[in-house]
């Protein structure tokens, strides 16, 4: 089947404007991704026709409200293949979702002594919480390694596992690196010491399939302003389990029973970590935005965006004095690099006056960076709706910056 990139395009309406009187070439998706007119839509029509707290009356409103935001729990569900709803616990994104596993595992299973194991190539947002966790609860986390292709070091994994583990957070593809990593195998190992994983997929469940049966994930988190979906949704999946265990993140709303001034009873799942007014509006986005893909197809964006990487890698590497960091065999088509005696801010300033929007920094991920031994990264990240005409446009736009600069 042909993949018709420029029939897709037509669905994003910020794709066909102009900045600085140049078509705009949008290549900043891994930090968030545009919106098609179908999300926009529902998100419009949602505001201007069925508005209501959900889980909150009797009206036709409230009730009409309440089956559209379980119809899109149930759309995420079938999304990542989920066995329940009930392990489909919706979060403002994949950072309110860690933070959420962080406190209530921790409270619920971590001591004095424990051991948590991330990998060196994390978010921020997959660090940060922990380390309060166990700053908290006094456990210690160990760091999986990963070689100079962006790979992790399964033997490194292997060993940092022991007894004293807990739970294993790492990510499935980096964001800055590109890497797929090998979750499976990550997951396996860990369950055969009875350790549960849980996997950031914020950079995975719009590049790729994602089935959590299959991986056998104890948690798996992604965030909607990256796939596709409104900001402020996200969605956190537990085996169901592990959720009936663990305490409740937050209180208040939707996730109490029954209140008195001597004693609070919690709901049952999933509303039990869904504290206050959630946002109903974001679930019915996201679940359009997860219906928008299904309709393309998965697989189909598999492989025209890897073809893109190939493409771009190509057209990168003959760029003089250009380095790409990040070059695991299995990767997503992102790409992160330097240029030789340029800082990224000033190539990446030039290129925005030519209307390439990418990142610069250290895209929320220092240790990446102290392992390269830089400061941080000029990153293209491509999605389905880029084309090969718009990477020859960032080709010429970094030999532009070399002529200047260089």
């Amino acid at each position: 089947m042909i993949f018709d990139v420029e029939k897709i395009r037509q669905d994003f309406p910020i794709l066909s404007r102009k900045v600085y009187d140049h078509p705009l070439a949008y290549f900043d998706n891994g930090a968030t991704t545009q919106k098609p007119r179908q999300v926009i839509e529902t998100v419009r029509k949602y505001y201007e026709e069925e508005n209501s707290s959900i889980h909150r009356g009797i009206h036709y409103l409230s009730e009409h409200s309440t089956g559209i935001y379980e119809k899109a729990r149930e759309t995420a569900r079938g999304f990542i293949n989920a066995a329940s709803t009930n392990e489909i616990i919706f979060t403002s994104g994949a950072t309110g979702s860690i933070n959420t596993i962080a406190f209530s595992f921790g409270e619920k299973f971590i001591s004095k002594g424990d051991e948590v194991i991330l990998s060196e190539m994390e978010h921020h947002a997959n660090i940060v919480p922990w380390q309060m966790m166990c700053k908290r609860k006094g456990a210690k986390i160990k760091v999986i390694p990963f070689n100079e292709k962006g790979e992790l070091i399964l033997e490194e994994y292997e060993k940092l596992l022991s007894t004293k583990t807990r739970i294993v957070a790492v990510t499935h593809i980096s964001n800055t690196l590109g890497t797929i990593n090998p979750v499976r195998e990550i997951i396996r190992r860990a369950h055969a010491m009875n350790v549960p994983v849980l996997i950031d997929g914020a950079q995975a469940v719009q590049h790729e399939s994602v089935d959590v049966q299959e991986l056998d994930a104890d948690f798996y988190v992604f965030s909607g302003h990256k796939v596709y979906a409104p900001n402020g949704i996200g969605v956190l999946y537990g085996k169901e389990a592990l959720l009936y265990d663990m305490p409740p993140y937050q209180g208040g709303g939707d996730m109490i029973d029954c209140v008195t001034f001597e004693k609070t009873t919690y709901n049952e799942l999933p509303f039990k970590f869904e504290a206050g007014t959630m946002n109903y509006i974001g679930a019915a986005g996201l679940a359009s935005a997860l219906d928008y893909i299904s309709g393309v197809g998965i697989d189909s964006i598999r492989e025209y965006e890897h073809s893109l990487l190939e493409y771009a890698t190509m057209k990168l590497m003959s760029v003089p004095g250009l380095q790409i960091y990040g070059s695991a065999p299995e990767k997503i088509s992102i790409l992160s690099f330097l240029m030789e005696g340029i800082h990224p801010y000033d190539a990446g300033m030039v290129l925005d006056k030519l209307g390439i929007a990418i990142r610069t920094g250290t895209h929320c991920n220092q240790p990446v960076m102290d392992h390269f031994k830089i400061t941080g990264t000029l990153r293209a990240s491509l999605a389905f709706y880029n084309t090969t005409r718009e990477i020859d446009r960032l080709y010429d736009g970094l030999l532009r910056v070399l002529k200047m600069f260089g």
